[in-house]
């Protein structure tokens, strides 16, 4: 008998020929994730993900992996579950044991069984599985009544080479396991989008890196913190991350000093996304992340965007383009980075922001403004000068 933690995947089982590829790489995911909690075993197994102690005794942070496990992409949920012979007479003994245990804790009145039979050479076929157990369970617990049809609880038995009974069933966040959809950079300020759309490309298996824009002193060593925060919580999700803090006061200055006022926002962000490309591109990151939502801002008009875009070559995701703020605000809720992305210290986006900034450039006339700088240089002091931090979970 062993508490064991079952691991459900979800798009992974359509991939067909590659899928062992794309198990493979979650499987590591999860080592990664929890590996630090205590010796463990991860067993795939008919469609299945099993996490388990190496020695019967042993006693991991059972509750800690669960919650870490529910972060890892390609894991669509997770269930508590005790492992226990494939022998029915001990089937029927732990699984009375457990539900007495659960309705001590949970005012449950009634219940079903659901099983599964993965060992063809188990004497019994599903449903009579289904219907002994359940026979058994409400002899030894008979303020429970059975329900098929709408109970307050399910009692799940899978019968494999070794037996599962649980009632819990955990949802994670699903999607592909990280490391499987190539690199990509994202650009992290303190707000509330750009971490969410950091999430949703994490999510799809792309592996991320940050880029963070810094001008101190205009703005304070606390918001430097709090981009390393964000980029911790993001972490948690991803296994690592690696943040590059990009000293950025000299370019907003030239900027501000040089260029036409309305024209600073656009310009700032075209320089932002060249020396994002150039550190992706020394990573080997094959395309750029960015918060951005149609219409948000003056920045972010069509017109805008597409000025913005045309200074680079790589893709840009947008992940967030279609969202409105509150969609944005409750999906960063979800994911735990919105209290601290609203904590009131500024990112470099608020720093020289103009009182009327144009919504509809023209790309000659910002071409024409940037002829007024040497924004050649000025990226390769900002790159030679920026600082790499390493966060992992």
């Amino acid at each position: 008998m062993k508490k064991v933690i079952l691991v459900r995947v979800g798009e992974i089982i359509l991939k067909g020929l590659n899928r062992p590829v794309f198990e493979e790489k979650l499987v590591n995911n999860i080592k990664k994730s929890i590996g630090s909690l205590g010796k463990i075993a991860v067993i795939r197994s008919q469609a299945r993900i099993y996490v388990e102690p190496v020695e019967d005794e042993y006693d991991y942070n059972y509750n800690e992996a669960i919650d870490r496990l529910t972060r890892v992409f390609g894991i669509v949920s997770v269930s508590p579950v005790l492992k226990i012979e494939s022998d029915f007479n001990v089937i029927k003994e732990q699984s009375a044991k457990m539900v007495k245990n659960l309705i001590e804790k949970k005012c449950y009145s009634s219940f079903k069984v659901e099983a599964k039979r993965g060992n063809k050479k188990f004497p019994m076929q599903s449903p009579e599985i289904s219907r002994e157990l359940g026979s058994h369970i409400w002899e030894n617990n008979q303020q429970l009544k059975v329900d098929v049809n709408n109970p307050d609880f399910i009692f799940y038995v899978e019968v494999r080479e070794s037996t599962y009974i649980y009632s819990e069933i955990i949802p994670a966040n699903g999607g592909m396991p990280i490391g499987t959809n190539g690199k990509a950079m994202l650009l992290l300020s303190g707000g509330i989008d750009s971490p969410v759309a950091g999430w949703m490309i994490a999510k799809r298996g792309v592996e991320i890196e940050a880029v963070h824009f810094y001008s101190y002193p205009y703005t304070s060593e606390r918001a430097k913190d709090k981009v390393i925060e964000l980029a911790k919580i993001l972490a948690s999700y991803c296994g690592q991350i690696k943040l590059h803090i990009v000293p950025f006061t000299d370019i907003q200055l030239e900027i501000n000093d040089k260029c036409p006022e309305d024209e600073l926002t656009i310009i700032m962000r075209r320089v932002m996304m060249e020396i994002a490309e150039k550190i992706a591109e020394s990573v080997g990151a094959m395309a750029l992340i960015t918060g951005e939502s149609v219409g948000q801002v003056a920045s972010q008009t069509i017109q805008s965007l597409a000025v913005t875009n045309i200074v680079v070559d790589m893709p840009v995701f947008r992940p967030l383009i279609g969202m409105d703020k509150n969609e944005v605000i409750d999906r960063a809720r979800k994911i735990g980075t919105f209290e601290t992305s609203i904590l009131p210290y500024e990112d470099c986006c608020t720093v020289f922001v103009a009182k009327h900034p144009k919504t509809k450039p023209r790309l000659e006339k910002i071409l024409k403004s940037e002829e007024l700088l040497n924004i050649e240089k000025l990226v390769e002091k900002a790159i030679a000068d920026t600082e790499i931090i390493r966060i992992t979970v």
